[in-house]
């Protein structure tokens, strides 16, 4: 079980903004997901990834992939209070799920 969260690389978050924005995505997918798959993934370690979104065109595609397949995500929009313009999509979260059905739709990102 894992959780993969992807991050735009075009909009020159700063490392905190970044941060938080994958721990909003990380929160909103993970409440998303049925009660099993919340008691497993806690029991296995919360396993997260963060890898490389090009943009925002990208994220949605990975969002509408994940919807498809049935697994949780959860596209963040950022509130516009700081670095950001307000509703500017900036990171998506992918699972928690089975680490292969994840990686069908994230396996061929980059790490960040």
């Amino acid at each position: 079980m894992k959780q993969v969260i992807a991050a735009r690389t075009d909009i020159g978050m700063g490392q905190g903004k970044l941060a938080a924005q994958v721990a909003h995505a990380s929160l909103k997918a993970y409440e998303y997901a049925d009660e099993d798959v919340k008691r497993r993934w806690k029991a296995e370690g919360q396993q997260k990834v963060v890898v490389k979104a090009s943009g925002e065109r990208e994220l949605y595609a990975i969002a509408e992939e994940a919807k498809q397949r049935g697994l949780p995500s959860a596209v963040i929009e950022d509130a516009g209070r700081t670095q950001l313009e307000p509703g500017t999509p900036t990171a998506v979260a992918v699972g928690p799920a089975p680490d292969a059905d994840v990686d069908q739709v994230t396996g061929d990102l980059s790490l960040f």
